[in-house]
């Protein structure tokens, strides 16, 4: 590394912290995220004091020793349990990476140093092919997926994890140790692609606070919703439980909705679209489910599909109006696929290929990772827009092969890893248009 960065970092971890024991001041929770910048990557972790916050990187191969360091912060975070526990959240941001080109490092400083771990910084520009695992609530008890995201993780199977929405069941509990548990459960996973989330219900406590403060998403809405590029995609994350907990900021949800309808336009402008076709989107509670639980995705005038009373900020409209293609949800313990879906009406493509240049939105939802909540059931008889319900532990593989097909896999966990379903969703025409 250079000389003068070199000293820096050296002189960053050296002064009076050494007198707080090491145990305090070790990394851990250690996991990545992306910036929207293919030549950057966001590191953070957490300690229980101060202490410096550096990442020693180089490129692999290379030499035993660490070529490069960047530096950066850490936030103190008090959790709102009755013991005020605090933590420190550190977070780094690398640049001048290589997109493509895969990096070994280490976070923390001499006072307690994390394991190595690896990536491979994104790719640049839209021809090529992203690889994801997708899937919500997974928590630190019955994490039935958790060992095999692990180990397709580390044989390099995904360039990136989406996590719609909760975490550890709960993130909060034992005055936020659940939340340590589980940081350090998924560290594995986490530290090795980025690990891109948005909040669901089971985050709520304390105003999301946990959640607000350990991950580190791009943008400055404190990961709530975002959005970014990668291949041939343009991914929306946002929060569906702005529209259930008005007691942290009713405001919330017009200010989402606002930032989603700008965010969609600036998208949907011709030469976006042209390089980034696909628009996805990420959110905790889906719009249609069949499950037999009461829960919103039950009810006819849905909250998600159709906003608050006097359907303000509903967002199936809008989804709608700017040709979303593909809708990710979680929050049902299941995995439910509808025909392409609008208003409770079924636009399949033509009989024999229905998502072949269907004419609505495709709706998945994948959320039975595994949790202490167990599966939730179905109804008996499937809804005319259910294509596919499976009642049983797993996630999602996602590969956005190009600008006009995007292949989807069902993975069943308690299947020791069997495809129990898969689909080619095929587009030649992007945007509204598309639904003529």
């Amino acid at each position: 590394m250079d000389a003068v960065a070199g000293l820096f970092c050296l002189l960053l971890t050296l002064p009076e912290l050494h007198s707080v024991p090491p145990v305090w001041t070790q990394p851990e929770q250690v996991h990545l995220s992306y910036t929207g910048d293919p030549t950057s990557m966001k590191v953070t972790w957490t300690t229980f004091s101060p202490a410096p916050s550096v990442v020693e990187f180089q490129r692999v191969p290379g030499p035993e020793t660490f070529t490069e360091c960047a530096t950066g912060e850490a936030t103190k975070f008090v959790d709102g349990g009755w013991r005020q526990r605090a933590m420190y959240i550190h977070r780094v941001e690398l640049t001048g990476l290589m997109p493509g080109q895969g990096y070994v490092y280490h976070c923390g400083s001499d006072l307690g140093w994390s394991a190595k771990f690896y990536f491979v910084a994104l790719r640049n520009g839209s021809d090529w092919s992203p690889r994801f695992s997708l899937f919500g609530d997974l928590g630190n008890e019955n994490p039935q997926s958790l060992g095999r995201l692990q180990r397709e993780t580390q044989q390099g199977m995904y360039d990136v994890i989406l996590h719609i929405g909760d975490f550890a069941y709960d993130m909060d509990k034992d005055n936020a140790r659940i939340g340590d548990a589980f940081m350090r459960q998924i560290e594995s996973v986490a530290a090795y692609v980025p690990y891109m989330t948005c909040p669901g219900n089971h985050e709520e406590k304390y105003n999301f606070s946990n959640y607000r403060n350990r991950f580190s998403m791009p943008g400055n809405t404190e990961s709530l919703w975002y959005s970014w590029d990668i291949g041939p995609a343009h991914i929306i994350s946002f929060s569906t439980e702005v529209y259930f907990y008005p007691e942290y900021g009713p405001e919330l949800v017009g200010e989402q909705y606002l930032w989603l309808e700008r965010d969609l336009q600036e998208a949907s402008k011709p030469a976006k679209r042209r390089q980034h076709p696909w628009l996805i989107t990420m959110g905790h509670r889906p719009m249609y489910c069949s499950n037999n639980d009461q829960d919103d995705c039950t009810e006819h005038e849905s909250i998600v599909r159709l906003g608050l009373p006097d359907h303000q900020f509903g967002l199936e409209d809008l989804f709608y109006k700017y040709g979303v293609d593909l809708e990710l949800w979680a929050h049902e313990h299941s995995y439910e696929r509808l025909w392409p879906l609008y208003d409770y009406k079924v636009f399949n493509g033509s009989t024999e290929a229905p998502y072949t240049n269907p004419r609505a939105p495709v709706h998945i939802i994948t959320g039975s990772a595994g949790c202490k909540e167990r599966l939730d059931p179905f109804v008996p008889e499937p809804r005319n827009w259910s294509a596919v319900r499976i009642e049983d532990y797993g996630y999602t593989r996602m590969q956005i092969l190009n600008k006009t097909h995007i292949y989807l896999q069902q993975v069943s966990d308690d299947q020791d890893g069997r495809i129990v379903d898969s689909i080619w969703l095929i587009k030649e025409k992007h945007g509204p248009e598309a639904w003529q």
